[in-house]
């Protein structure tokens, strides 16, 4: 059985009332990987915005595997000193990793961001020598469109991550480069510039889908998922 941790920031955690690009991603793998799976990682809940907690169980369909290791707010920064107990306990095998607008946007520039890169693929390499790790890109977002600095971090960073899953890829532990998403727009695909609306959750999916079936062979491709109703 193969065990995916989908690991990321609010665009992965999801808000109350969400299906999340989690959902989407279990709805393609039952559809297409022929064999058992499941989603696992040490927490379930969504984020409540009215709260500010992230302890919703608020789904808009909660009949599916909701673990993961997400965080409203959370980066490479933070989930780095996460990552290595969440693979041992979870004994996850595949990682599908959306990191990077938080610390770029808070914490870290992108070298010291790229630093933190090195540090998780270390965390989790040994907790689980054998790990696989998809990892996506700083997607476009409104803050970016606007803050000419921002942009110019952002895009070094997305080469600096190219590099780092290049230079750091063994055949036993796989590391893989997700692409964009195709056609994302930050004005369609969500609903304030940069959480994904439903749109966008299956893009989201999709660019994790198709790596790993381009990739590794997992899956099938994700294009008739996209035109599945939210």
């Amino acid at each position: 059985m193969l065990r995916f941790m989908p690991v990321g920031d609010s665009m992965t955690i999801g808000s109350a009332g969400e299906h999340t690009w989690r959902y989407r991603m279990w709805q393609h793998l039952r559809a297409t990987h022929g064999g058992p799976f499941r989603l696992v990682g040490p927490r379930e809940t969504l984020y409540d915005q009215a709260t500010g907690a992230a302890d919703s169980y608020e789904y808009a369909d909660p009949d599916f595997p909701r673990a993961h290791l997400a965080g409203w707010g959370e980066g490479w920064h933070h989930l780095s000193p996460l990552i290595a107990d969440a693979v041992r306990d979870s004994r996850a095998d595949v990682l599908l990793v959306s990191l990077g607008l938080i610390d770029l946007g808070f914490y870290t520039n992108a070298t010291q961001t790229s630093e933190n890169v090195h540090a998780f693929i270390a965390a989790a390499r040994s907790a689980n020598p054998r790990i696989s790790m998809v990892l996506l890109p700083v997607i476009p977002n409104i803050r970016a469109e606007s803050d000419a600095p921002f942009a110019r971090e952002v895009a070094l960073f997305n080469d600096l991550l190219a590099k780092t899953a290049a230079n750091l890829d063994e055949p036993g532990s796989p590391l893989l480069l997700a692409s964009l998403p195709h056609s994302y727009d930050i004005h369609a695909d969500t609903y304030d510039g940069t959480h994904p609306n439903a749109a966008g959750e299956h893009k989201l999916a999709s660019a994790f889908a198709e790596a790993m079936h381009q990739g590794w062979g997992v899956g099938g491709p994700y294009e008739s998922h996209l035109a599945e109703s939210a």
